[in-house]
């Protein structure tokens, strides 16, 4: 039987498995910190161009973060040493910020989480560098419409399952693979928490959506096959079949008529193209 947890906003959070309710002023805060997450994104639509390295986009987002008020929660977390991650065409996630350097018709998604007064901001999105091909634009355009009927899906009294279940319809519709390695998660005072958010599900399974949770939908969608393959690093993951790779995140907050998207970009730069 799933457990939640109505929390007192200065409640001390543990990660014990229940799924976390929150109240007013923990929207509030996750309001800031998505908020945060949103600008700092935004501003990384001049920087993605051929031959900017992906350490540079992360010294970029390192930078905004702190500006913000806030720190990167990657840095330090696990052992990982950047503040967010970059994932270039096969790279399902996880990309680790080096000296590599952008090329014209890459795909690339970067993911941030500004830790800001305690609270988590978790959004990613994806970029397109240069003149990327039809088939490239065609999976990232996709890709977004599969985060967006998920979000649709959350609503109090749905299963979270609905949520994986129209990911899944709509990705396999266009013949791509959805990934099963990694999934959506609980978020709030905690970087990573319960419930699990498995982005190919059966419609009316699992735990019940009430008003108060917090979790990310991130849906990581193939070109080809969905299964991946960790690197020797730890942490970058790639597809299998070498086939281009698109993810989209947003954190988001159940309410009790609906959804609130934290991570919704305030200029409207939440899909390429952004010119």
């Amino acid at each position: 039987m799933t457990q939640y947890q109505t929390l007192a906003d200065d409640e001390v959070v543990l990660r014990d498995g229940t799924i976390k309710l929150h109240g007013p002023e923990a929207f509030a805060g996750m309001r800031r910190a998505g908020r945060l997450a949103a600008d700092i994104l935004d501003a990384m639509v001049p920087l993605v161009r051929p031959g900017v390295t992906t350490g540079e986009i992360d010294d970029a987002v390192r930078q905004l973060t702190l500006d913000g008020g806030a720190v990167p929660a990657t840095l330090g977390y696990r052992g990982y040493r950047h503040s967010c991650c970059v994932s270039i065409n096969h790279v399902v996630c996880h990309g680790i910020p080096s000296e590599k350097a952008l090329r014209d018709g890459d795909i690339v998604n970067i993911d941030v989480t500004p830790l800001l007064d305690g609270w988590h901001g978790d959004s990613s999105r994806m970029y397109l560098v240069g003149d990327v091909s039809l088939k490239a634009r065609r999976l990232v355009d996709v890709t977004y419409e599969c985060l967006m009927l998920g979000i649709a899906a959350a609503r109090p009294g749905a299963r979270l399952g609905d949520i994986g279940a129209a990911i899944q319809r709509h990705a396999e519709g266009h013949r791509y693979g959805v990934v099963r390695e990694f999934c959506g998660h609980g978020v709030g005072r905690l970087f990573h928490d319960a419930p699990e958010v498995i982005h190919a599900a059966r419609a009316g399974t699992g735990p019940e959506l009430r008003p108060g949770m917090f979790f990310t939908v991130e849906p990581m969608i193939n070109l080809g096959k969905p299964p991946v393959k960790l690197l020797e690093d730890g942490w970058t993951a790639v597809t299998r079949d070498r086939s281009l790779s698109a993810q989209f995140e947003h954190t988001i907050g159940i309410t009790e008529d609906g959804c609130e998207v934290f991570t919704q970009s305030p200029k409207g730069l939440d899909k390429p193209p952004y010119s």
